[in-house]
């Protein structure tokens, strides 16, 4: 097969200065194939987050241009709507376009639901859920008009329901469900919006746990970033084939990552008894996966005049 390219792309990658990370791993290969990438990163992080050494955005530029490929910097917040929207404006002042948005940024505090104060759970929401919101609001109206856009968002297995991750974990199910929202009205426009759930040993891990710990272990055996990278520079490829999609990457094992439902019963006028007695049928079965363009087509919908909030 022919390689896959980027030539001609212009992409934004947030949270990539950090090394070893994600974003910069991400950055790399898609300045490798052609793209020209933005890489984002605020460079400096709460102390209490406790993430080792420095990020840098403009050492990430740098390198992919000593190697040959075209870059710059930014060290704008995605938490930030202004900030945001600063980010997507330099991205068009430097290369004229935006094609590509991975929305890799991301910070996680790992501790009990109990423990977690209201500040730090709202501080992680606007992170991981609202940053994802403001960049791709700030890239849509340029990928509409011209009717082209690739966005990957990071979401996490943690919204399954990992421990000690509450606040993280709420956010990246959010993400996962936000990215099917804008595959559903991105259709017609033709921005295809997927996510991804990473596994990787990052920097953000180490912060998580002690050196000594399982995870680390057996994460040094093959979790990197860079075996992540590829199904995110898939996801941002003009041929990738579907959009509202999920997919797992850990340690060179891809998989579909997705929401489904048992075939359950139906019964008009059931009881909590008739629940009762047919319980095992609600939770028994072959799950059926939910398509993201079935109840989700905006064009089914006739909605009300918009009323912002003032």
């Amino acid at each position: 097969m022919q390689q896959l390219r980027f030539d001609g792309r212009t992409a934004i990658v947030t949270g990539a200065g950090g090394d070893p990370s994600l974003g910069r791993a991400h950055a790399l290969l898609l300045a490798a194939r052609g793209a020209k990438v933005l890489v984002n990163d605020i460079g400096e992080l709460p102390p209490a987050l406790g993430y080792p050494g420095t990020a840098s955005a403009e050492a990430v530029a740098e390198e992919i241009r000593a190697a040959g490929g075209t870059a710059v910097a930014d060290t704008h917040s995605v938490a930030d709507e202004d900030g945001a929207a600063a980010m997507v404006e330099a991205a068009l002042c430097a290369f004229g376009s935006i094609d590509i948005l991975v929305n890799n940024a991301g910070i996680c505090r790992v501790v009990s639901f109990e423990q977690m104060t209201p500040a730090d759970f709202r501080q992680t929401i606007e992170v991981n859920l609202m940053g994802t919101v403001h960049t791709c609001r700030a890239a849509w109206p340029h990928m509409k008009a011209r009717r082209y856009g690739r966005i990957v968002n990071i979401s996490s297995g943690s919204m399954t329901g990992l421990a000690w991750q509450s606040a993280y974990a709420a956010a990246k199910g959010a993400v996962f469900s936000f990215t099917r929202v804008l595959a559903s009205e991105g259709a017609e426009y033709g921005i295809i919006a997927n996510s991804v759930v990473p596994g990787a040993l990052t920097r953000m891990v180490y912060a998580a746990q002690e050196e000594s710990s399982s995870f680390i272990a057996r994460a040094k055996g093959g979790m990197s970033p860079e075996a992540v990278s590829p199904a995110v520079a898939f996801l941002a490829h003009e041929i990738v084939p579907f959009s509202g999609e999920c997919i797992e990457s850990i340690a060179g094992r891809l998989s579909r990552f997705y929401l489904a439902r048992t075939r359950g019963f139906q019964e008009p006028g059931h009881t909590i008894e008739t629940i009762a007695e047919r319980w095992q049928e609600v939770m028994a079965g072959t799950p059926e996966g939910l398509s993201t363009h079935d109840e989700a087509d905006p064009r089914q919908w006739s909605p009300k005049p918009y009323v912002p909030v003032r």
